[in-house]
């Protein structure tokens, strides 16, 4: 596949360059740092840019199979705008590429898994450390519900730098969940394994071990 990945230069987005160009796959990665070099290997294509700016995306989606929106920022209480603005920009750019599949990363918190993290995070650090960015998170995920694409939004539980296991539990009915931890590299192997294979597309999947 021809895979573009927005947001690769760390985390869950660099986890799946990694594992994508490791089974065969074209990958084009957006980056926002030059100074963070993802990396340079065979059937890597790096771009640097903003994924708000329709020129960079439009360069970075074109031609591919699927688009996967991996973008991350710190902690901030300012307002903030680039994930619906970014995903405005790629659902823009999709509509050139017939077939196309998009998978988007945003988290616990939001839409109906907010009141899913436990007391501490949906008391405290959330609406805290977190709120403006899990308001810009709801708008991207309204944004792609509304779109017409072929999408599926992955809500990962609270991300772990451990390896890569293939054991975990993907849950669409949150009823009575509180959410537990995932490693990236498992959030990079659920969202290929669906590329391969969809069984989640149109749903909200929220990913952890238990």
């Amino acid at each position: 596949m021809k895979i573009a990945v927005m947001g690769a230069s760390q985390g869950v987005g660099l986890e799946l360059v990694k594992l994508a160009l490791a089974e065969g796959h074209e990958v084009t990665a957006l980056a926002r740092d030059a100074a963070k070099q993802v990396m340079s290997e065979p059937g890597l294509t790096l771009v640097v840019g903003d994924i708000r700016d329709p020129s960079t995306v439009g360069s970075v989606v074109s031609g591919k199979d699927a688009v996967c929106i991996c973008v991350g920022i710190p902690p901030t209480r300012k307002p903030v705008d680039v994930f619906s603005e970014g995903t405005r920009q790629v659902l823009a750019t999709m509509k050139n590429t017939p077939g196309i599949k998009l998978i988007a990363i945003t988290g616990i918190g939001a839409g109906d898994s907010k009141g899913h993290g436990g007391f501490f995070y949906d008391r405290i650090i959330n609406p805290l450390l977190l709120g403006t960015i899990y308001l810009d998170k709801n708008r991207q995920e309204a944004l792609i519900k509304a779109s017409g694409a072929t999408w599926m939004i992955v809500r990962p539980g609270f991300l772990t730098n451990g390896p890569r296991t293939g054991m975990y539990r993907v849950i669409d009915d949150l009823t009575n969940l509180t959410a537990g931890k995932i490693s990236r590299a498992d959030v990079a192997d659920f969202m290929l394994k669906e590329l391969r294979n969809p069984s989640h597309f149109g749903k909200t999947p929220l990913l952890c071990y238990a």
